[in-house]
């Protein structure tokens, strides 16, 4: 076993909400404080360490030799992690739906609340990538909770945004106490510590990036220091330090995708680390995201064939277009936009209004993009082709 288990009695507080009778009693139960990781190297057979070779080596060619038209595609596969990500945690709404209500959510229009939570999740990964991945001080307890702030902005009602827990939490068992739960963490006071730890094992690069990502996500997960958002925010955290130890550079794999796949595997593996079972999690961990890297590979290719036929309709106009024509410039952005809005071309194309909305009617006649609403107002079109991939990334076993 990897830490220890520290006996503790839980005790009703009358002051809380309604709580039925048989919960109200005393009872005891085991809250597991983990070992410390920093300078910790676990023992790696020959065999796992080839595997996180490997992986180690599929990772970093991710992105490479691929067209700069496809940069776009950097935030689909960010996008499309984030959402895998949500699954894990039981969020789900269906492809096409999510894309709209993002859409929706882009103009300013109200949308469902399990689809603002996810996107919520797009924009805390977001975040994530852009600014923990990049910050000198490291992997700090202030950046964990900025991505929390923005994960959990909509769900103040069920957590507090920004904040580590003061209080016991616990998975599975009752709504009630901890005393029956699947996994108790550690107490609330032990949390500052081991987050302290963490945060120096973020800082060590002395173990090879598959193997310090693998272990800080378990221990992330296993000290649980938020009331609720713990598994995407260790997610988040998976991919900032792939990015700070340069394995990752333009694209995201989505190892999520493959662990929402594996959900019981997953579960299981994160315990059996607890129990000191530590190969069994770093190999599955490895090997995710081996698979993570050949599914953004045959996605990355089925996205190119896509947009080289979009390419081609534009071509084959009866008047082509000028090669500095905006219309190329927004062709280039759509594998990022499963659903478009007018806002979004002008800011991801960086041309004029006008420019834009020439683009957007050749793309129509074209066939590229379908029109989403007939209104004047708050328009969005859907690239042809797009969703169904991204739905089929989204489906990936």
């Amino acid at each position: 076993m990897r830490g220890k288990l520290t006996t503790a009695t839980w005790t009703h507080d009358p002051a809380e909400d309604y709580v039925p009778a048989r919960y109200r009693r005393a009872c005891k139960y085991e809250a597991f404080v983990p070992d410390r990781i920093d300078g910790w190297s676990p023992a790696l057979s020959g065999e796992l360490a080839g595997i996180v070779s490997d992986a180690q080596m599929a990772v970093s060619s991710l992105g490479a030799e691929r067209s700069p038209a496809l940069r776009a595609l950097a935030r689909l596969l960010l996008r499309t992690e984030a959402i895998a990500s949500s699954k894990i945690e039981g969020m789900q709404v269906a492809t096409r739906e999510l894309a709209r209500a993002e859409a929706k959510h882009d103009l300013g229009i109200k949308v469902g609340s399990e689809a603002r939570a996810i996107l919520a999740g797009i924009d805390a990964m977001q975040f994530a990538i852009d600014e923990a991945a990049t910050d000198v001080a490291g992997v700090t307890s202030d950046r964990m909770l900025a991505i929390h702030r923005l994960l959990m902005a909509n769900d103040a009602a069920w957590t507090t945004p920004g904040r580590f827990r003061v209080e016991q939490n616990w998975i599975g068992g009752n709504d009630f106490n901890p005393c029956g739960a699947d996994f108790v963490p550690p107490p609330a006071k032990d949390v500052p510590e081991l987050l302290e730890d963490l945060t120096q094992a973020c800082l060590d690069e002395s173990l090879p990036a598959v193997v310090q990502c693998a272990v800080v996500h378990a221990q992330f997960e296993t000290i649980h220091p938020f009331n609720d958002g713990n598994g995407r925010v260790g997610r988040a955290l998976m991919h900032v330090l792939l990015r700070r130890r340069g394995l990752v550079v333009d694209f995201v794999p989505p190892v999520s995708v493959v662990l929402a796949s594996r959900r019981d595997q997953y579960i299981n593996a994160l315990t059996q680390f607890r129990e000191g079972n530590v190969e069994v999690w770093i190999e599955l961990f490895a090997v995710a995201i081996a698979q993570s890297v050949l599914l953004a590979q045959r996605y990355m290719s089925d996205i190119e064939r896509l947009h080289a036929g979009w390419r081609a309709r534009v071509a084959g106009l009866a008047t082509p277009p000028r090669s500095d024509a905006a219309v190329w410039a927004l062709l280039d952005e759509l594998p990022g936009h499963p659903v478009l809005t007018g806002p979004a071309a002008v800011s991801s194309t960086g041309r004029s209004k006008p420019a834009v909305n020439q683009a957007i009617e050749q793309l129509v006649g074209v066939g590229v993009l379908e029109p989403l609403s007939a209104g004047a107002r708050n328009r969005s079109w859907e690239p042809v082709g797009l969703i169904d991939l991204v739905s089929a990334l989204e489906q990936s076993t």
